[in-house]
């Protein structure tokens, strides 16, 4: 049911951002395209090599090749060693990952500078961009909830929700994953920093309408340790790669 979600929420954002930026073109195309525009926003999504998230961007030039944004961003982080298996003697039990004791997420509000290396043509093409960002982030953790089979006697048991504990629950007495929205009070958080940098390709051939692939490296660093993996050492840097698309608009 979450891979479900994740699918419908991230095909949501893609035909929104599409939607807005047919409008944008729309509404621009009687507009003179060559002139210097000074403000722009910019609203994308991103799949990095321990997750997803999405992103939304606001800023404005401080010279012709120099640009100064901010941005929030929303991310899901999962280790590296996450299996995820089920329980072999039950057909309806859903998937769970062996170990995990939490869901990790990050929001990130920074601001960054970003420098045109090679300006589009004004026919088309693609402009290539240097950019770095840094400031503030929030890691956000909640709980794994499982069912954990108990037996009530040598020929009946029960199966009852509850946090995972790697001490007591192991694959013989796991039935299978709870509901996600299990744990949602018991969230905690983590202040922390981050960084990123990397290059950015825009391409189209209107200035006005922005459409922009991103390559790049982002760094999560939370002094208080989190725990993602049972019996694996707490985390104090989340250090991923990651690929994004944005949409957006150009204006004074």
């Amino acid at each position: 049911m979450k891979r479900w979600i994740v699918s419908i929420f991230i095909f949501s954002l893609v035909f929104c951002v599409h939607v807005v930026q047919a409008q944008l073109e729309e509404q621009t195309d009687s507009l003179p395209d060559n002139v210097l525009l000074e403000k722009q926003w910019t609203l994308g999504i991103q799949f990095n090599t321990n997750g997803w998230g999405f992103k939304f961007r606001d800023g404005k030039n401080i010279t012709a090749l120099r640009q100064m944004l901010f941005e929030i961003e929303f991310s899901t982080y999962k280790s590296q060693k996450e299996v995820r298996t089920v329980n072999p003697y039950f057909s309806d039990s859903k998937s769970y990952v062996y170990g995990k004791l939490n869901y990790v997420y990050f929001l990130r509000g920074g601001v960054g500078f970003q420098h045109i290396l090679n300006r589009k043509p004004y026919w088309g093409g693609i402009q290539l961009s240097a950019f770095y960002y840094g400031g503030l982030s929030v890691g956000i953790t909640k709980p794994v909830y499982l069912y954990i089979i108990h037996l009530v006697s040598t020929t009946d048991y029960e199966v009852i929700q509850e946090r995972y504990n790697p001490e007591t629950d192991f694959v013989d007495n796991i039935y299978g994953r709870a509901p996600f929205l299990t744990g949602i009070l018991n969230l905690q958080f983590f202040p922390g920093l981050y960084g990123k940098g990397g290059l950015e390709f825009e391409f189209g051939t209107k200035n006005r309408a922005i459409k922009a692939l991103e390559a790049g490296v982002n760094l999560d660093f939370s002094p208080i340790p989190i725990a993602i993996m049972a019996y694996n050492p707490k985390q104090h840097f989340f250090l991923v790669l990651y690929l994004s698309f944005s949409m957006g608009k150009r204006h004074n």
